[in-house]
């Protein structure tokens, strides 16, 4: 029997909250430059990476500080967020550029949607923690 990991549902809104408004940068990066010559346009692999993260793997894009002394503290040092992967396009472009405006709209619209659903996921989960803690109805 394949079962499922139970995740605490804090930290699963929270990535999923960060992770998605980091997809939306993304996103808006890839409309702003729809007309630039030889931009490509690029995305990440939400699930994956949400999924990595939940358990506990570092983004391939995170670097470790070296611990030259024992009262160091390891902390790992993000640069940039998970790796972007390059969308590719349905009709290439004279110019280069792989930005297919509707399409990016799309995706937009899509992780708007359900960004507002993990803020909504995370506030709900919040205020079930401070009844919980205060004893008084939220």
């Amino acid at each position: 029997m394949n079962t499922v990991p139970r995740y605490d549902p804090l930290t699963f809104g929270e990535n999923a909250l960060k992770l998605r408004s980091f997809r939306h940068e993304v996103l808006s990066s890839n409309l702003v430059n729809a007309d630039t010559p030889n931009y490509k346009a690029r995305d990440i692999d939400f699930p994956s990476v949400l999924q990595a993260r939940l358990a506990g793997q570092a983004d391939p894009s995170s670097l470790g500080l070296d611990l030259t002394h024992q009262a160091h503290i390891d902390v790992p040092v993000r640069v940039g967020g998970p790796n972007k992967m390059f969308r590719v396009p349905i009709q290439p472009s004279v110019d280069g550029n792989t930005v297919d405006p509707d399409i990016e709209r799309g995706h937009f619209v899509k992780n708007s949607f359900f960004t507002e659903s993990a803020l909504s996921f995370l506030g709900s989960t919040l205020r079930t923690r401070l009844s919980a803690i205060t004893g008084q109805p939220s």
